[in-house]
């Protein structure tokens, strides 16, 4: 596939998924469902890695640090996710989402000590106050429980967690800890504490049998947990980690429409300038990273 083509086809199932885990929210506890799914992803990466004869072997501090990688990244952030979207739109949670990289720059600043140039600093002000932007007439409108306010927060929620998943997996890269191998172990970790959440919390070990659980339980896992990452790692070989990263801002705009096609998310003045703010800041960062 070209580059233009392997560029849309992230987007377009990163920006889908957002509204796939919509269907996963019923009978089945959302802990045993981000469990089912990234048990799934990590089966396959790990088939994968087999056929292609790739080492899986790691030692013991190694584990350690891919099973808190995983536990953050695959596990407790994509809880809150799939629980934050009982209480808002899902193109909601994934604008909200789309605050990762910013919080992981200043990750990067506090942690590793990288630069941060004011455009950079600019950008990250921009695109939160974007965000905030598009929540406010959400927030701003009567809702049963605060369901708004719930949504707001175990996303940002998930942000956190997912920026600790992601300042540890910077580590990891450092010392050259990655590749798919890495990936399959770090999932696996993620769907085995998920799991044992939901036997904490006394959820009933249950799946859903139905045609719309299990298909979106499978695109999920295998397209949005493994060939769209696939494709963002070619991405990242052929134009750059820079440029590449310009998928995580037009998937959670991609994730909007999406909710307003088939959720009825209704738009007002404050979210196409929220979207455009938001939009704008991330472009800031990106453009400032070498």
């Amino acid at each position: 596939m070209n580059t233009p083509a392997i560029f849309a086809g992230c987007v377009l199932v990163w920006g889908t998924t957002w509204l796939a885990i919509t269907f996963q929210l019923g009978p089945v506890a959302p802990e045993l469902s981000v469990s089912y799914r990234f048990a799934l992803a990590a089966f396959a990466i790990a088939l994968w890695c087999r056929m292609r004869g790739l080492p899986m072997r790691f030692a013991v501090r190694e584990h350690a640090v891919l099973a808190a990688m995983g536990v953050a990244m695959y596990g407790v952030s994509y809880v809150c996710v799939y629980h934050a979207e009982r209480h808002v739109a899902s193109g909601l949670v994934a604008i909200g989402y789309s605050a990762s990289p910013l919080a992981a720059m200043l990750g990067l600043r506090l942690f590793f000590a990288q630069p941060m140039t004011a455009r950079m600093a600019a950008g990250s002000v921009l695109g939160l106050a974007g965000i905030a932007l598009i929540y406010w007439p959400e927030l701003a409108r009567p809702a049963p429980r605060g369901d708004a306010a719930i949504g707001a927060l175990l996303t940002g929620a998930a942000v956190l967690v997912s920026t600790c998943g992601g300042l540890l997996a910077h580590r990891n890269q450092v010392r050259g800890l990655t590749g798919w191998a890495t990936m399959a172990w770090s999932m696996g970790y993620g769907a085995a504490a998920t799991f044992l959440i939901a036997l904490a919390l006394g959820r009933g070990i249950t799946i859903d049998l139905g045609a719309p659980y299990l298909l979106s339980l499978a695109y999920l896992a295998l397209f949005g947990s493994v060939l769209a990452f696939a494709g963002w790692l070619t991405l990242v070989e052929r134009i750059g980690v820079a440029r590449a990263s310009y998928v995580g801002v037009m998937a959670p705009v991609a994730a909007l429409f999406v909710s307003t096609a088939f959720e009825g998310f209704e738009w007002h003045l404050l979210t196409a300038v929220g979207v455009a703010v938001s939009v704008a800041g991330n472009a800031l960062v990106l453009g400032g990273r070498r």
